[in-house]
């Protein structure tokens, strides 16, 4: 294994890890800005109210694009396990 190999294969996991938690990340940020912006408004100051409808959006986020997270998983998953071969040469 060369360090230009090791390199590329840690980079491909990071991207990967970065793109399969893009949609929960965003989802909760949007979340947040509207709630802190209600919180804002109204002088509502109640810390419940900025983690329970995050943490519900989130979890709605991740139901809905668990498929693709799981494709993207599997897809990386085999390709490490097919290239093994050539991984040990």
């Amino acid at each position: 294994m060369s360090p230009e190999f090791v390199i590329g294969f840690a980079k491909n996991a990071i991207e990967l890890a970065l793109t399969i938690s893009l949609p929960m990340l965003g989802i909760g940020l949007v979340v947040g800005v509207v709630v802190s912006i209600f919180q804002a408004a109204t002088q509502i100051q109640e810390m419940t109210l900025t983690f329970v409808p995050k943490i519900l959006a989130i979890f709605g986020a991740l139901l809905l694009t668990f498929p693709w997270i799981l494709d993207k998983m599997t897809t990386f998953t085999r390709e490490v396990i097919v290239g093994i071969p050539t991984y040990i040469r």
